[in-house]
């Protein structure tokens, strides 16, 4: 978890605390799928570009 929550027994606080990390940590999955996204797609580039060079040249 992001920040040190003391033991609290009133669970509206444990309630609060723990929507704020699944918001916290919603956010971060997003912008990670996007990262692995741009990084596929530059995958995906440089192996287009790896299979034209290997084509064999027709004159």
């Amino acid at each position: 978890m992001s920040q040190n929550f003391d033991h609290d027994d009133r669970p509206e606080a444990a309630t609060v605390f723990l929507a704020a990390e699944a918001a916290l940590l919603t956010e971060r999955v997003r912008m990670l799928r996007e990262q692995l996204a741009d990084v596929d797609a530059r995958i995906q580039e440089t192996a287009d570009r790896l299979r034209r060079r290997s084509a064999p040249c027709r004159p």
